[in-house]
């Protein structure tokens, strides 16, 4: 008897007909919320014709956007790399006071609204604010102007690769690092030959969200921005405009670009998975 049961039920219980169902529950879930939409900005694109989707991406506008994206992506990517490698060692191989702390502002981001965050900026650095004024005639401009982009786009995704290598970092231990100086390694040998070694894959992780999360984020910058047409538009902000101007065929068609650098992120990340699983695997129970 036990045995014909066990033919019909898996360890964790489910019977085959429930593990169908919970299956296609997931998948309907998923093509109702992902994979339509994606499908329907694609169909949108190019429902004028391949030459009005090409066309999209000749004006200058959209050119000084597709621009701007990429620097302030540039740009704010490895600021966080710097920040989360450093707050992640700091947070997984030492003990200090306020850690709790530091690990509560580096998840701030995650629950504040990007609008409030591009707000704070916005009061800290406009020209009605203390800083503004003094900035000004320094000939310097945060708002409405590239720095303060970056500096929306920074907070917004600078837990991405704190909290990837916080984890993996405290996982590890620092054993590694007390058999390296034990040797005779100096803190910044260990760092670069053992540390950084062992939590490459997740920090490369990290990276390739926080780039994905870096060139779609909309509210913070929205607020900085100023919407300064050719100057101060990112592509999400782009496409914002040309939706609210009725020109569809290019808001969807800059939307596709989007899309297609989300999907290269995943492509990337997948077949690091399936290339260096097992090394990634490894790195994750060292």
């Amino acid at each position: 008897m036990s045995e014909a049961v066990s033919r019909y039920r898996d360890p964790a219980g489910e019977s085959p007909t429930w593990r169908v169902l919970l299956t296609l529950v997931a998948v309907a879930f998923l093509a109702i919320v992902v994979i339509l939409p994606l499908i329907t900005v694609f169909y949108e694109a190019f429902r004028k014709g391949a030459a009005a989707f090409f066309e999209a991406f000749q004006e200058p506008d959209a050119i000084a956007a597709i621009r701007l994206t990429l620097t302030v992506a540039a740009i704010a990517v490895p600021l966080n790399l710097v920040f989360g490698v450093a707050a992640a060692w700091a947070i997984a191989k030492f003990d200090f006071r306020g850690k709790t702390f530091l690990v509560t502002l580096i998840d701030l981001p995650f629950s504040i609204s990007p609008v409030i965050s591009g707000l704070v900026y916005v009061l800290l650095f406009g020209a009605q604010s203390y800083l503004g004024p003094i900035l000004k005639s320094q000939g310097i401009q945060i708002i409405f102007a590239l720095p303060g982009i970056v500096l929306a786009t920074v907070f917004v995704t600078f837990p991405f690769i704190a909290r990837e290598l916080i984890p993996l970092m405290q996982e590890q231990g620092t054993g590694d690092e007390e058999a390296a100086l034990s040797l005779g390694a100096t803190g910044w040998q260990t760092f670069w030959y053992v540390t950084l070694p062992n939590v490459k894959w997740g920090l490369l992780y990290g990276v390739l969200l926080c780039n994905a999360r870096a060139m779609g984020e909309f509210g913070a910058v929205s607020v900085v921005s100023g919407h300064v047409r050719g100057l101060t538009e990112t592509m999400p902000l782009h496409i914002e405009i040309l939706y609210n101007e009725y020109n569809f065929a290019a808001a969807f068609a800059i939307a596709t670009l989007l899309a297609l650098l989300a999907l290269v992120t995943l492509a990337l990340k997948t077949l690091l998975e399936l290339r260096y699983g097992d090394e990634i695997a490894a790195g994750r129970k060292h």
